[in-house]
């Protein structure tokens, strides 16, 4: 998963992804190519994550998704949460985070119940091919 995800210079990548039927996600980001002005990540392997949000604010920011290339969205997520699961080595964790962080282990962990974010767009008119959404423009960061 690790080899994935650094080859196509993802945030963060499902097990189910590449097809693995398991309760798994990795995400991490330090400086990286297609998300310039985000904020780090730290490497993690969240095994049978568990999701509480810590407020009812949600916000909405650009995604896109390995396993839908070239395509963008606007997506709602939660800007603060807590997260909990194992590690690789069997350890119990847990985490509070928010902003980018908390949208990537959303994103991350949709994917194990077989959500790809458009599913979650409210305003489809802000869905589309890259291409189309941003003419001769950088790209917004996406997941």
């Amino acid at each position: 998963m690790r080899d994935t995800m650094a080859h196509l210079n993802g945030a963060g990548l499902a097990a189910p992804q590449i097809g693995v039927p398991l309760r798994v996600v990795i995400f991490g980001l330090k400086a990286n190519p297609r998300y310039p002005d985000a904020e780090e990540v730290p490497d993690t392997v969240l095994i049978n994550p568990v999701l509480e949000p810590l407020a009812d604010t949600v916000e909405e920011g650009w995604e896109g998704c390995l396993s839908v290339p070239g395509m963008r969205g606007w997506v709602p997520r939660w800007t603060q949460l807590r997260y909990w699961g194992f590690d690789e080595s069997g350890n119990r964790f847990s985490r509070e985070v928010q902003g980018f962080h908390a949208r990537v282990v959303q994103h991350e962990c949709d994917h194990l119940d077989g959500i790809l974010y458009p599913m979650r767009i409210r305003d489809l008119s802000r869905f589309g091919f890259n291409e189309e959404l941003f003419p001769g423009q950088d790209l917004p960061a996406e997941e």
